[in-house]
């Protein structure tokens, strides 16, 4: 044995794709790896780790909530006397945050942050080596670089919440083309077992059948590829009619070719054996925005608000024509006397999890494990892209055919969909006041964790923007007076709010 390694995705996060490739490439080389999961509590990760006799223990994570778990989990180490090594690994993670926010948590063991799979065999062994003392140092020294290049570097200047506000995007409201909906409410999919046809419950007319429904064929044509090959650290874009991976890596593109028809042969295997349900919902209200909020009425006399979004707004400085970002800025102000609309959308791909674990413990196959839940999130990432197209030509600003396949998968259309807990708006809790507006658990099966991430993992939501200038852009740098403006209009508490922000603070 090269040495006992312990991995866990943290409590209330689900992701575990990169988790489970550096499990493998371990296992390769060598090392007893003991994979616990995903939502494994840290009092779970400690007793095993010491049942285990770890030599090493990984953290995993996708969700930035994930990030105070690990500073929660290495504070607990330091507690229980550990000096067991620890490595920190997943999309929101970074080197800087190891250095900054986790590492000072347990200055008795070494944290490091791993970057992806490839960097996971010589990290481990260097930590097991002869030389792990001047592996150790060398960590170390570059933590306190980082540190003090975070407490003492150029910071970006930034303004007040109400100079921001008066930044804000603006247009003429009074002149301004605002797309009405086709209907208001929600309509609900599921797959199909007999046929693997997604379906529309109480669809309004025969007319619109054909097009409320789609095979799980058609979800494969909205499938952007590139993304899948970022999973098994293949960088590069997709050509979908060439069916190559652009790089400057030959060999990668030529691993990519074979990645690509063995996951085509997993596809027709998921939908020979009906092994994947798609279920997911979508719906249209009448809204406007008041301040930096996005009331939700209950019909179109707009006398009920029966939710609420509370959005962020960018307070970084910026040129004199360069406005201040907030998403309510794309829905017109209750006081324009204009009626406007916001949409909203869950889907999730239910199924993975199960046959995943099949191919892994039945048929000792870890690695079509791995591709079935990677296929899986790029099932879900296309219903969502689908259910998109559908929610633009019923807003009736798109038509049908107006965009190619191709079109579609980069993006190339009126209209933004940001999901809670991304750039636009970081905060997660307001996936809570989308999952209750559109009773998304009752109608797909995606239900929410503690931390405010989906079950399944293969799962997208999302708010639906029809402003012809709406973008996306990114949130950070939140000052004092806009986390207690913010606290305040959700009516929540100033630390509670300040721990789920915590990584966009200023």
């Amino acid at each position: 044995s090269a040495g006992k390694v312990l991995m866990a995705t943290v409590k209330g996060d689900f992701h575990d794709i990169g988790k489970n490739i550096v499990g493998v490439v371990l296992s390769c080389n060598g090392f007893e790896v003991t994979d616990m999961g995903v939502m494994v509590p840290c009092d779970k990760i400690l007793a095993a780790a010491k049942e285990k006799g770890a030599d090493i223990i990984g953290l995993s994570g996708l969700i930035t909530p994930s990030l105070d778990e690990m500073m929660h989990v290495a504070s607990e180490m330091e507690k229980a006397g550990m000096n067991t090594p620890l490595l920190i690994g997943g999309a929101t993670t970074s080197a800087a945050h190891t250095a900054i926010k986790i590492a000072p948590h347990y200055p008795s063991g070494s944290v490091v942050h791993v970057l992806d799979a490839s960097r996971s065999v010589p990290v481990t062994t260097s930590l097991l080596s002869e030389e792990a003392n001047s592996f150790r140092a060398d960590n170390e020294a570059l933590h306190i670089k980082m540190r003090e290049k975070f407490g003492g570097g150029t910071k970006k200047p930034v303004i007040s919440l109400e100079d921001a506000q008066s930044k804000a995007f603006t247009c003429d409201w009074k002149d301004q083309e605002i797309a009405i909906p086709s209907w208001l409410g929600v309509r609900s999919f599921a797959s199909n077992t007999a046929d693997s046809t997604i379906q529309v419950e109480k669809r309004p007319s025969k007319d619109e059948d054909e097009r409320f429904s789609a095979s799980l064929e058609e979800l494969i044509e909205y499938i952007d590829w590139s993304p899948f090959f970022h999973s098994w650290e293949l960088r590069g874009v997709w050509d979908s009619e060439k069916k190559i991976l652009k790089t400057r890596n030959t060999a990668g593109a030529e691993e990519a070719a074979k990645l690509y028809v063995e996951a085509q042969d997993m596809l027709k295997r998921i939908i020979a054996e009906d092994r994947f349900e798609a279920k997911g919902c979508y719906g249209f209200f009448p809204a406007n925005a008041v301040g930096d909020d996005i009331e939700i009425f209950s019909d179109e006399s707009r006398t009920e608000v029966i939710a609420k979004f509370c959005t962020l707004r960018q307070q970084i400085e910026k040129k004199s024509d360069k406005p201040n970002y907030a998403l309510a800025d794309f829905v017109a102000p209750k006081g324009s006397g204009r009626a406007d609309y916001l949409g909203g959308f869950v889907v999730g791909i239910h199924g993975a999890d199960e046959f995943a674990k099949e191919l892994d413990e039945k048929e000792n196959d870890p690695y079509l494990a791995i591709m079935v839940k990677a296929i899986a999130d790029r099932f879900a990432e296309a219903f969502a892209e689908l259910l998109h197209h559908r929610a633009r030509t019923d807003w009736c600003y798109e038509t049908e055919a107006q965009l190619t396949k191709d079109q579609l998968i980069h993006e190339n259309y009126r209209g933004i969909r940001p999901a809670p807990g991304y750039p636009s708006q970081p905060d997660h809790t307001e996936k809570e006041t989308l999952f209750k507006l559109l009773d998304a658990e009752k109608r797909t099966g995606v239900y929410l964790t503690e931390s405010c991430a989906m079950h399944p993992g293969s799962a997208v939501s999302g708010i639906y923007f029809s402003h012809p200038e709406s973008k996306y852009f990114m949130v950070s740098d939140i000052q004092q007076d806009q986390l207690e403006d913010y606290a305040k209009r959700k009516e929540m508490d100033l630390e509670v709010i300040a721990k789920w922000l915590g990584p966009w603070l200023g």
